[in-house]
């Protein structure tokens, strides 16, 4: 069924884009065919790696995998459009407008130009955004204190060594006080990924590197994983909490497994259990992968919560499905009650749909500053 769905825009793409088209019917049908293979790039992904989640084709053909399967979701939703107008102005008085061949040629031309763009901008090197975060009770001590947050790197074919290595090099050259990661670090066995993953271990910050998991980590060897990022120098917030002290000051740094979690046999998703033992007074950062139980952590006193999973919707409009799917949290900041809850866009994305038109990825640099409250005092 799922590959089903991911095929029916390309035979839409056929019968209303393609076959009208004035080609030799040999031609039409060879194109036709190329559509029908790229439409189900997934199932390779699965025939390749035994998981829709982890291609293991060479990078190049992952690349032209995505930019074809962009192009046909694209053209058919202009084509879409298109009908929709044809439909409308038949319907109008005097109307009749009919969709020509030029038409077609243009949307298609748009949409493999606009793919390759979306393509480029899902695999680049993210960009820098600084973020500021004010902290009612931030104590004195840790004004201006500066974390990284990554997310969703999804080390993979796509996403390999070469570029892990860079995103290092540029994290460790921000300076910050904190690293931490929000989930989704990988896509593929650890046997497959162990060399995309071991530039993660140069990150270097003086409160050190701390990660949790992501849904994805459940697809692939959860323990095993787990295990070794701790091996890579990382601390693992599964469920626990760890405080990051400036003199007397405190600052909890707490992290929850993913609220997928329990699905696949696993410690469920569990706030109280992260924040059991942590100093009453002090504020809380939580790294949550999904964002969508942000009103849960605000009732229970967290003042900030750094999520990730949704890739920022990766497409104008379809960023609004996302959101839907997820509390309606989508990018960026949001007040939630009392806390903060920020929505990171990705560091990387998932090799399967690795498009970005709009939201773009990010290293997300965010600078605590103590809020109204506490500067009143």
């Amino acid at each position: 069924m799922f590959h089903l769905i991911f095929g029916l825009p390309s035979l839409y793409v056929i019968a209303r884009v393609l076959w009208p088209l004035p080609w030799p019917l040999v031609l039409k049908a060879g194109v036709a065919v190329l559509l029908l293979i790229a439409s189900q790039y997934h199932l390779w992904s699965r025939l390749s790696s035994g998981s829709v989640f982890a291609p293991e084709f060479p990078r190049v053909l992952i690349v032209l995998f995505n930019w074809a399967f962009g192009a046909i979701f694209l053209v058919s939703a202009m084509q879409l459009a298109l009908d929709v107008a044809a439909l409308a102005s038949r319907l109008a008085p005097g109307g009749g407008w009919a969709i020509s061949t030029g038409w077609r040629y243009a949307e298609a031309a748009l949409a493999m130009l606009l793919s390759a763009v979306a393509v480029q901008q899902a695999v680049r090197i993210p960009p820098l955004k600084d973020v500021t975060v004010e902290i009612d009770n931030l104590p004195a001590r840790f004004e201006g204190y500066v974390l990284l947050q990554l997310t969703d790197l999804h080390l993979s074919r796509l996403f390999p060594a070469a570029w892990a290595r860079e995103v290092v090099t540029r994290s460790n050259a921000l300076g910050v006080d904190l690293i931490v990661i929000t989930g989704d670090l990988i896509d593929g066995s650890l046997a497959s990924r162990r060399a995309d993953v071991e530039p993660l271990r140069a990150l270097d910050a003086p409160d050190g590197v701390w990660v949790i998991p992501g849904n994805h980590e459940y697809f692939f060897e959860y323990a095993a994983w787990m295990r070794h990022y701790a091996d890579l120098g990382m601390g693992v917030l599964a469920n626990r909490h760890t405080v990051l002290r400036r003199a007397d000051d405190a600052l909890i740094l707490a992290g929850v497994t993913d609220v997928s979690a329990s699905h696949s046999g696993q410690p469920a998703h569990d706030l109280d259990a992260a924040l059991a033992g942590a100093p009453p007074d002090a504020p809380i950062v939580l790294l949550d992968h999904q964002p969508k139980d942000a009103a849960k952590a605000a009732a229970k006193g967290v003042a900030l919560q750094l999520s990730g999973h949704t890739h920022g919707g990766m497409i104008v409009g379809l960023d609004r499905l996302v959101a839907r799917a997820n509390g309606g949290f989508v990018s960026g900041a949001y007040a939630v009650g009392g806390m903060t809850l920020y929505v990171n866009n990705g560091t990387g994305l998932w090799p399967g749909f690795a498009l970005r038109l709009g939201p773009p990825s990010e290293l997300t640099r965010i600078t605590l500053r103590a809020g109204a409250l506490r500067r009143a005092e």
